[in-house]
């Protein structure tokens, strides 16, 4: 082992690394760190710094307790592309020699622990949705593209290339680390785009998400824009979303075990797939609290509120073919799940945790979510919703929390005290925001009566 944290030191050096960044996350999946010099690399991979959890949102701590210890995965080592001399670890948090039980990425290794001893490798992929705006001489915020105006802007072509001077540079930094984008577009807001790059498993992808968001801030940041990560920053366009696409394969060969060419329903889904369907539909409620964390989440998650007429975002409990007015949907040619009521600022840890734990018990009970949905689900009235048996998402954080409460495999997969410690700092969120007066109250309310 020494051996490996030598060589590992002495490659880094080798490639101009002069600090390391031993990483974790807060509640929000923000990354948080200490900086070490390359020269005490091996003590920092032995969990030698302390940070003090009591510092940190959702790092449940008080100020009297030991100090946690990030523990370096050095497989997840990254050298920032934007500052080639400082190389990023993600990190597990440790207490007193042992794995931190509310530490995100702890918890997410807990459920993979699970579904590895049930044979299973958990492939995750996330699409990725964000703005890139700069700030303007009014107080506020425009594009980064000096013509992005379009009513409907989704993949308008100059809108891409006026833009293309920081795309560029995003995509080429992506792949000089090894996420093989294979596409990018202009979305259907102004200043939105998306960026997709290939799965990977489950905390690999994470990992890559965390640093995702970090690497767009500060390649932004350079060129006098920033990344908002925001999921509804403008009410009549389209929120942001960071689509979950899963599958679970053999842990020995590697071959999905969600393909099946001979699906009676249509989506060329195995039974297997349609069981991890039916448990995290179960579970979608819940679910919502982490996937969809912010209060501006709930409104991302309406039919309508766009330029483009439907916002593209889901509103209902329900699955479906390649249709994308479902929550959970199968990609045309099967294979894999994908789960749209996650949004760009979630934790992927948390989230990603959650629902493969829902996905898994969806297995274990044989949860048959019957027939998809091919038709659009937007022109339902509440009527023929009730007959469907489909039931509308939480439309606020507040019944999305309500929910996770209920929901007994949010204790189990979160810990008891990170499942406590997220329901407090979500219900003050909540109480904040309906304690607090809006601009739209004072313009509505003010001289009204």
């Amino acid at each position: 082992m020494a051996d490996k944290k030598d060589a590992l030191k002495q490659d880094l050096i080798a490639k101009g690394v002069k600090y390391a960044l031993a990483s974790y996350c807060d509640m929000h999946g923000v990354p948080k760190s200490k900086t070490v010099p390359i020269d005490h690399l091996d003590r920092m991979l032995s969990g030698s710094e302390l940070c003090t959890g009591a510092a940190l949102d959702g790092v449940p701590q008080d100020v009297s307790d030991e100090e946690v210890s990030p523990h370096p995965d050095p497989d997840s080592v990254i050298i920032c592309p934007w500052r080639p001399e400082v190389a990023w670890f993600a990190s597990d948090l440790y207490l007193e020699g042992k794995p931190f039980e509310p530490c995100s990425r702890n918890i997410l290794k807990r459920v993979l622990a699970r579904a590895d001893s049930m044979g299973y490798r958990f492939n995750f992929g996330i699409e990725p949705e964000f703005f890139l705006l700069r700030d303007n001489e009014r107080g506020g915020f425009d594009p980064i593209g000096p013509r992005d105006n379009l009513a409907k802007p989704a993949y308008d072509v100059r809108s891409t290339l006026d833009s293309l001077f920081l795309l560029e540079q995003i995509v080429d930094a992506l792949n000089s680390v090894g996420y093989d984008v294979y596409s990018y577009d202009h979305e259907d807001g102004n200043g939105q785009f998306e960026i997709d790059f290939n799965y990977t498993d489950g905390l690999t992808m994470a990992d890559r998400f965390v640093f995702f968001r970090l690497l767009l801030h500060e390649i932004a940041y350079q060129n006098g824009c920033f990344a908002s990560f925001m999921p509804k920053p403008f009410s009549d366009r389209a929120g942001s979303g960071a689509h979950y696409n899963m599958s679970l394969a053999d842990k020995k060969t590697g071959k999905n075990l969600f393909e099946s060419s001979d699906d009676p329903r249509g989506c060329d889904l195995d039974a297997l797939g349609y069981y991890f369907i039916g448990g995290v539909l179960k579970h979608l409620p819940a679910l919502c609290a982490v996937i969809s964390p912010t209060i501006n989440s709930y409104k991302r998650l309406i039919k309508e509120g766009s330029m483009s007429g439907f916002t593209w975002a889901p509103v209902f409990a329900c699955f479906g073919n390649n249709n994308r007015t479902n929550a959970v949907r199968v990609p045309l040619g099967g294979g894999r799940v994908e789960l749209r009521a996650a949004d760009i600022s979630n934790n992927p840890y948390l989230g990603g945790a959650l629902a493969l734990a829902a996905g898994l018990e969806g297995i274990e009970q044989k949860l048959d979510p019957g027939a998809p949905h091919t038709e659009n689900m937007y022109l339902k009235s509440d009527k023929q919703l009730a007959e469907l048996g489909v039931s509308y998402l939480p439309r606020t954080l507040s019944d999305a929390l309500d929910a996770f409460e209920r929901d007994p495999l949010s204790r189990e997969v979160f810990g008891e005290l990170m499942f406590r410690t997220y329901l407090d700092f979500k219900r003050q969120e909540w109480e904040d925001y309906m304690n607090h007066v809006s601009d739209w109250e004072v313009n509505r309310y003010l001289k009204f009566y």
